[in-house]
């Protein structure tokens, strides 16, 4: 399934969909699965991508008209991208410089894999400031940690969340002090487990019989 998403920066009706819209439709993006945006690429808000990126299923296809339609910076690309790879999602450009960019070809999908280094050196770079800083907090007196690992009981709280159709993935993932990448890799858009998440519960519903005993 084909799911389109469209953007344009300002919100005075100076600047139209129209273009993106009929580039979708060309592609065979279905009218009722293109979502959209009015308001600066910069913007942290960005309700229409948010729904998009939600209504996505694996095995799916996000679709743009032009790579810059997607990021507000390379960083949040990278990041948009490396999550998509991560939920087996697959990704078109069909204009501008990112034209060539189609997963289901072998460029496009050596596109994917570039953009996994990419995120990997940023990830990498995340962690050494923040060795450094911890180490710096330390030499002060303070102490710092890891993000929380996720447990039954935050799974839980994950799906719960996520069954509600306005709930927002990176806002949930940042109040439970994960990654949206890592909120993904346990449930779905709609708040389903997905295969870790039912590991997780399995293994917390044996070792709570084996802690019960035998009856």
């Amino acid at each position: 399934m084909l799911i389109g998403y469209m953007r344009v920066s300002k919100t005075d009706g100076s600047q139209h969909l129209d273009l993106q819209k009929d580039a979708l439709l060309a592609a065979g993006v279905k009218e009722d699965r293109i979502y959209q945006d009015c308001g600066s690429g910069r913007n942290s808000q960005r309700p229409g991508l948010e729904a998009g990126l939600k209504a996505l299923q694996p095995g799916n296809t996000l679709v743009v008209w032009k790579l810059d339609r997607l990021g507000r910076n390379l960083k949040d690309l990278v990041m948009i991208v490396e999550g998509l790879r991560q939920r087996e999602v697959g990704f078109k450009v069909l204009a501008g410089a990112g034209a060539e960019i189609d997963t289901s070809t072998a460029n496009g999908r050596l596109f994917f894999a570039v953009f996994a280094a990419l995120a990997e050196y940023e990830a990498e770079l995340i962690s050494e400031r923040t060795r450094a800083g911890l180490q710096a907090a330390r030499a002060r007196g303070r102490m710092g940690g890891r993000p929380r690992k996720m447990d039954r009981v935050m799974l839980q709280m994950l799906m719960e969340a996520m069954k509600n159709p306005e709930a927002c993935a990176k806002a949930v993932a940042q109040k439970l002090n994960i990654s949206t990448a890592t909120l993904y890799s346990y449930v779905n858009g709609d708040g389903t487990p997905k295969e870790a998440g039912l590991r997780l519960l399995r293994k917390a519903h044996g070792e709570q019989q084996e802690s019960e005993g035998p009856r």
